[in-house]
């Protein structure tokens, strides 16, 4: 197969022999290749027949192991067969390549008995033939015949390949080939192509691969990008991932694993990498075709009709009868044989029996052979003289010499000699000499001891042991002989089966023991017993009830993580009667109903580690236990459970205040949280070093808790630290989940109080004049710093502030003035004070509490003249305690005493009312303005204000009106364009004229219509003519004409569409 593409190079250094292995023991091949002027490793293939690939088979029975001599560059194979089985018989190859050199060689292994072999596996032999694992009746009639010695397993397509046409039925016969024809079709189709160089693969598809129905197939190729995506085909149709397809991807390695090779999956497929492709072929084989039902051998009488009967374990097979050596064949006419199929069953009948039909017949089926093979009894008396004749006579009918019976006369003596004696020879004979009323009489009794025909003959200590499924009906058919019929007993202990649900069929040559539904309570010793005037027999078998096991118990979570889980529970109480192969696990979502997979190949311990879960979900997990038999019921749910995972370690770890016994730490949460929240923080401090002080021993390296609690905020205070040591501090983060990484300070910090000027840090907006409302909350929070703590005092214009009108609080790092609800007498000069020893520090605040002003005062008209009326008056005498910003003025009708507001924030102590009305008297009032708003209550004037009449009297002065009338004229002419195609414009222009002039918009001198691509509009005289996505249709010469009574006038311009509109 390589030698199409590489070159045949002895590569080899030490080659395989061929051995001779015992079954049971182990075996090791080695293989040595020298790879000096090799450029890349080579690749090295152990292959049973033609295509096994036995890396797919590694694991307990076969191990193959590698090593690689630096100093000598050779890499030595090793493949182990460990306990050797007949199966392993059979022509071996290893195959070396390396990218353009190979080499190959072939050995044999014939495999020999042990002197002792041990028993065989008794539940192999009645395995069923056409069903599943756990359907239909066991079949056991291959435990009452011998066993078939197993072949050696050959590579049929070569066979195929080197044999004549001829011969292709005979090997399909001899090797169980079930599809003949599709193999043909196959063969013809295989060509050895060259293959070509590719850059996808390293490694490609082999050409075709063989499997046995109901195995695992492996298919394996090697690519050049480990990143590579590979997709698997099957005859042209992409494969999905299930449960029967398993596609993996490791490294340069993908795999596509088949589980349970059926007659579907014997397909072509193709392995695809990006735009690279490789091919092969699988071919499924099916078992081969059993006899489940053997011959038996038959006395006949010659004229007799004969008919041998078995059955098969597939329908529709094909079987070969032979007599002796020669094949009994269907096609001759003239054959005195029949042949009869029905269904599983298959006959040869012979008609009529003669002497030359003794003999062995042979039946064949591509998976097993059986035979059958078609004593003497003598009569003799003596009589007085040698010439006396006389006849034999069996029951009153004359006995007839034949080829069996044979009757002699030598002298005196008469005998009666019946060869292959049968049970139909049995009877009264009698001999009658011719010419006497004298006659002798014998009976001949056959008798034959009763026979089990079992394997084993049983007694109490050998025994059989027959598996049977619970639920499944065993019939378990015994072949009895013995002359007489003998009588048939089965037992369990003291007890008789005879009928029920475990009950006993008696036929002719035949016991049948039956059990219907089998249960556990079915489990025991069972004894046949047989018997008859020649004697008895007993054989022993046990009857073992296996099932599924119990579901195991205990199911439960003991650890998480961000996304994992780990689970334990307790194996099942009931193993089902058979070794636990493993678990197989599912898990769901709370509240969901669907359960999800999480291993298809069994688990073999009780300890698993979920994971691919989401963060902060709950989940359960059930387990099911697996054996021989099937799989448990389900286990019941575990506890639900949530994956989470610890949170980051706290950001910015800083040392915020030392002092002679405390240090006081902040930072600031974890970047990353979770699903599992944060409870809460613990602060650790250790000492370097391992000194004593204070009594206290400080070990190194061993951290202390400085809180029992959990601490919700992001700043602590360790207290009752030695005063001048240095001590290392960190911070975990701590949830459900467990503790964060720990936040660790960089330095080492020293617990001793640093000396501090006080400082007060007084903030911007109090370096001003504060003002407030009256009735406003004042909470003033002032800064400092300064260490130790300094000692704040508060003062007012010079003097204590009264703590019963100001609250003061005071800490570590600022003081807090704090007024509930402000009044006038609060405003003043307050003074902060610090003070640390004799080091001072002082800041000043001015507060002022504003409220709204009084009125004015001494409101008064002090002119009135024309329509006028002029006013003053003074400020307030309560101004608010802040500056007066403005006044409100209003007048009112003294008839109507409606106020109206003539001017507002008037700055000055005066104004001058205008537009009053003659013959009315005014009433004025004025409010004054600050901060706060205008004064609750006006000051009214004094006195009033009153327009007199006076005389009066209008001159209209003439007027002429003006002729408006003119001729259109253009005052903006229209302009030259020059456009881009597909862009819409517009040109303009302007007209005067009276009577309003007609507009007339032209192309090439004729009227634009009611064209939907052109707009017309005229705005006051400013005409503009739009033109929609202009083409080069559009160019030309337009005019816009306006006409009146009095005349008309032109204007003119050009308009281009130039360029190609490009889409992009």
């Amino acid at each position: 197969m390589l030698a199409g593409r590489t070159e045949l190079t002895g590569l080899f250094v030490e080659k395989p022999k061929s051995v001779v292995a015992i079954t049971g023991k182990d075996v090791t091949f080695v293989v040595k290749v020298d790879s000096t002027n090799l450029t890349r490793k080579p690749t090295m293939k152990w292959l049973k027949g033609k295509w096994m690939d036995l890396g797919s088979k590694a694991g307990k029975h076969i191990q193959l192991k590698e090593s690689y001599d630096r100093n000598t560059k050779i890499y030595t194979y090793e493949m182990k067969i460990v306990k050797v089985v007949q199966g392993d018989a059979g022509g071996y190859r290893c195959e070396v390549s390396a990218k353009d050199k190979c080499d190959s060689c072939t050995f044999e292994i014939t495999v020999e008995a042990a002197e002792q072999e041990e028993q065989a596996d008794i539940l192999s032999a009645f395995k069923r033939a056409d069903a599943g694992e756990d359907e239909g009746e066991l079949d056991f009639s291959a435990l009452l015949k011998a066993k078939p010695e197993p072949e050696l397993e050959i590579d049929v397509w070569e066979l195929l390949k080197s044999a004549h046409p001829s011969e292709y039925e005979k090997i399909a016969f001899q090797y169980g080939i079930t599809d003949l024809r599709g193999m043909l079709k196959r063969l013809k189709k295989m060509k050895v192509v060259e293959p070509k160089v590719s850059e996808a693969f390293l490694r490609r598809l082999e050409s075709a691969y063989s499997v046995n129905k109901g195995k695992k197939i492996v298919l394996s190729v090697e690519v050049t990008d480990p990143n590579a995506e590979a997709k698997w085909l099957k005859n042209g149709q992409e494969i999905k991932p299930s449960a029967k397809y398993i596609m993996e991807s490791n490294g340069n390695i993908r795999t596509l694993t088949i589980n349970k090779c059926s007659l579907a999956d014997d397909a072509a497929y193709e392995c695809v990498v990006g735009t690279d492709k490789c091919f092969t072929e699988v071919f499924v084989k099916e078992p081969p075709v059993t006899i489940t039902k053997l011959l038996d051998d038959y006395q006949v009488v010659v004229g007799e009709r004969v008919e041998f009967e078995i059955e098969v374990s597939e329908e529709g097979a094909h079987v070969i009868w032979m007599f002796e050596d020669q094949e009994l064949s269907r096609d001759d006419k003239n054959s005195k044989y029949r042949f009869k199929k029905d269904g599983k069953r298959h006959c040869l009948i012979i008609q009529e029996a003669t002497i030359e039909d003794s003999g062995m017949y042979f039946v064949y089926t591509n998976g097993a052979l059986t035979s059958c093979l078609i004593k003497q009894a003598m009569f003799k008396c003596e009589v007085s003289d040698e010439k006396v004749t006389g006849k034999w006579f069996k029951d009153g009918v004359e006995v007839k010499a034949s080829d069996r019976i044979k009757i002699s006369h030598v002298g005196r003596i008469h005998r009666l000699t019946i060869d292959d004696v049968k049970p139909g020879d049995a009877g009264d004979y009698t001999f009658v000499p011719d010419g006497y009323a004298l006659s002798l009489s014998a009976k001949l009794n056959f008798l034959d001891p009763p026979k089990i025909h079992l394997d084993v003959a049983g007694n109490m200590v050998s025994q059989n042991t027959i598996i049977v499924v619970a639920g499944n009906k065993l019939r378990l058919d015994v072949e009895i002989t013995g002359e007489p019929a003998p009588t048939v007993c089965w037992m369990k202990g003291d007890k008789v089966h005879a009928e029920g649900r475990v009950r006993v069929e008696n036929r002719k040559d035949l016991s049948c023991f039956v059990i219907e539904g089998a249960e556990r309570e079915d489990e025991g010793n069972y004894t046949i017993t047989v018997t008859n005037p020649a004697g008895e027999d007993k054989a022993n078998l046990f009857i073992k009830i296996v099932d599924v096991p119990d579901p195991p118990e205990n199911v439960k979570c003991t650890g998480v993580g961000e996304d994992c889980a780990t689970i334990i529970w307790e194996p099942p109480k009931f193993d089902g009667g058979a070794p636990l192969k493993g678990y197989l696990m599912e898990r769901k979502k709370k509240g969901s109903s669907r359960w999800t997979k999480l291993n298809f190949d069994v688990y073999e311990t009780t300890t698993y580690e979920a994971k691919r879960m989401i963060e902060g979900i709950l989940y359960e997990m059930r387990v099911f236990a697996v054996n021989g038999i099937g799989i448990s019921a389900p286990s019941l749910n575990s506890k639900p459970f949530m994956p989470i995972a610890p949170t980051s370690e706290p950001t910015k770890l800083i040392v915020d205040d030392v002092t002679d016994t405390t240090c006081s730490l902040k930072w600031l949460a974890p970047e990353k949280i979770g699903a599992g929240g944060l409870d809460g923080y613990i602060i650790e401090f250790c000492k370097e070093g391992g000194e004593s002080s204070a009594g206290i021993i400080w070990l190194g390296d061993i951290w202390h808790p400085a809180n029992t609690d959990l601490v919700d905020r992001q700043s602590y205070t360790v207290r009752n630290l030695p005063t001048g040591e240095k001590m290392n501090f960190r911070v975990v983060a701590v949830n459900v989940a467990g503790r964060s990484p720990p936040a660790l300070l960089e330095q080492p910090v020293t617990v001793r109080e640093i000396m501090e000027h006080p400082k007060i840090r007084l903030p911007r907006e109090l370096r001003t004049k504060y003002i407030k409302r009256v009735g406003e909350k004042i909470n003033l929070v002032i800064p400092f710093q300064g260490k130790p703590r300094p000692v704040a005092t508060w003062l007012k214009d010079g003097q204590p502030v009264d703590e019963k009108k100001v609250g003061i609080r005071n800490s570590n790092v600022d003081s807090i003035l704090f007024i509930r609800s402000a009044e006038r007498e609060h405003s003043g000069k307050y003074t902060l004070i610090l003070k640390i020893e004799n080091m001072e520090d002082s800041a000043n605040i001015d507060i002022r509490i504003v409220d709204k002003p009084g009125p004015p005062t001494q409101v008064h008209v002090t002119d009135v003249w024309g329509f006028n009326a002029a006013l003053e008056w003074k400020p307030p005498k309560d101004d608010g305690n802040c500056e007066i910003t403005g006044y409100t003025i209003q007048k009112a009708d003294k008839k109507t005493q409606e106020w109206f507001t003539v001017y507002e924030h008037n700055r000055r102590t005066n104004c001058t009312v205008s537009d009053l009305v003659i013959g009315n008297e005014y009433m004025f009032r004025v409010y004054s303005e600050n901060l706060c708003g205008l004064s609750e209550d006006p000051c009214m004037s004094k006195n009033t204000a009153i327009v007199a009449k006076t005389g009066l009297e209008h001159k209209q002065a003439s007027y002429k009106e003006k002729d408006m009338n003119c001729a259109p004229k253009f005052t903006a002419p229209l302009v030259d364009r020059s456009v881009t195609i597909g862009y819409s414009m517009a040109i303009s222009c302007a007209v005067r004229g009276w009577p309003k002039p007609k507009i007339i918009w032209m192309k090439n001198k004729m009227i634009i219509g009611d064209d939907p691509k052109f707009l017309m509009q005229n705005n006051q005289g400013v005409l503009t003519l739009n033109i929609r996505k202009p083409s080069t249709f559009d160019s030309g010469k337009y005019s816009c004409k306006a006409v009146n009574d009095l005349g008309e006038d032109v204007v003119e311009c050009k308009l281009e569409i130039k360029g190609n509109l490009q889409v992009h």
